[in-house]
């Protein structure tokens, strides 16, 4: 199957597990601090991370897993300060495109060398990539690490790393 053809509706091509490493100087929402939390979309799928309470360098270091039908469709990420008695402010949005790392998926890669760098993509006003993101082999499996510059915010960044997770039988390698 052609990636840049949708999967026939329904259809997945695999999984893809996103790990939510941690945000670097997200802005101020209360006081002092914020009780950040990600939330991950792609199409109708929304997942969401803990809230990690008074702190703007916060480690989540989870992982969020999302189906994957279209491989054109970007994951979007929002990241939100978590009020109690009031709706949550916005810290921040950023997006980023799965469509170089299925394609690496897809490659037939067996047999590189741990740490082997497949394709590179660089930061451009198309992304919001705050540095270059390297997909990677990795004790067998594809891997890209991204650090995204959160948007419409004064400052912030998020860090995530990228697994696939291949389901037998369709077509994702």
């Amino acid at each position: 199957m052609n990636l840049a053809e949708r999967a026939a509706p329904g259809q997945m091509v695999g999984l893809l597990k996103v790990r939510v490493l941690r945000g670097v100087n997200l802005a101020v929402r209360d006081l002092w601090s914020s009780d950040p939390y990600v939330i991950l979309k792609m199409g109708k799928q929304k997942l969401k991370t803990r809230v990690i309470k008074c702190n703007t360098n916060p480690v989540w270091n989870e992982e969020l897993t999302l189906y994957v039908e279209d491989p054109t469709l970007p994951v979007r990420l929002e990241v939100y300060d978590k009020d109690t008695f009031s709706l949550d402010d916005r810290m921040g949005n950023a997006e980023f495109d799965i469509h170089p790392f299925v394609e690496a998926v897809k490659m037939n890669l067996e047999g590189l060398p741990n740490g082997t760098i497949i394709r590179k993509v660089v930061p451009c006003r198309r992304n919001c990539l705050a540095e270059e993101s390297h997909v990677y082999w990795s004790d067998g499996e594809v891997v890209q690490d991204l650090v995204l510059r959160l948007r419409n915010v004064e400052c912030g960044e998020v860090e995530l790393q990228l697994h696939w997770i291949s389901i037998p039988g369709s077509g994702g390698s």
